[in-house]
Formats: C-alpha cells, structure tokens, sequence
C-alpha cells in the first residue's frame, strides 16, 4: 500500500506493508518503509475573485451638493433628521449599528438636507451614500 505522509512541512511517498494475521501490539504487525520518495509540496490554487454583492462596488447616484457616506458596513438603526431640515456642523444625522455598536454618523458642513438614500433596518456597505446635504 503507498501512503503519502507529511512531516514538518516536507512530504513523502511510503509504501506499507500491514500484516493482517499478526496480533495487535506485535512487532510482527508493524509498516515497513523500504523506499521513500521526497514529493514537492501541493500548492493550493489561489482563490478565484469574489464577484457577489458583498464586494461589489456601490452604484453611483448623481448629486450636486455634499453627500455623506457610510464610514463601515452596517445597518440604519434611526434617522434623525427629515427632508428639508436644516444642520449645523456635527450634528447626528442618523445612527448605524455595525459589529454590536451604534456610531452617530453626523453632518460634516451645516446646510440643508436634500435627499435622505436610506431607512431604518436597511443594510448598508461602506462608502455608500446615505445622505445629501446643500
């Protein structure tokens, strides 16, 4: 019987003998390694490029004011603010949850809301536009 074996890292091709009649614990019963035969090592192949919507790129929306982007993956837990408000410098605009925790993501020049991309429950991937301010 040949059986290819791992040691350390290096790999050999074994052939063994088991002798069937002798008892369990016998040194009769044991392998013998008359030859052994260095084999290079299996490489795996790489993986193949992932192309689902987890790392697909997020489509573009057309906008002429500043946007605000989702900083991580995560979901839309609360709006905070409404169509037309009007923002000042770091105030929350909503709140995300990602990995357990809830981060405020806040308004990063003061304006006017303009159009909201997002709802409360909808996942969301990092760099997506979640938020239109003019």
């Amino acid at each position: 019987m040949k059986l290819r074996i791992t040691v350390e890292g290096k790999t050999y091709e074994v052939d063994v003998e088991v002798l069937e009649d002798a008892p369990v614990g016998s040194p009769l019963r044991s392998a013998t390694v008359p030859t052994t035969t260095m084999v290079p090592p299996i490489t795996p192949a790489p993986p193949a490029p992932r192309t689902d919507a987890a790392v697909a790129p997020v489509p573009a929306v057309e906008t002429t004011g500043t946007v605000v982007n989702a900083p991580i993956v995560g979901t839309i837990m609360q709006l905070k603010v409404a169509v037309g408000d009007s923002v000042a410098v770091n105030q929350v605009l909503l709140v995300m949850e990602a990995m357990k925790m809830e981060t405020n993501i806040a308004s990063p020049v003061a304006g006017r809301v303009k159009a909201i991309y997002v709802s409360p429950g909808e996942a969301v991937k990092a760099g997506q536009l979640l938020v239109e301010l003019e």
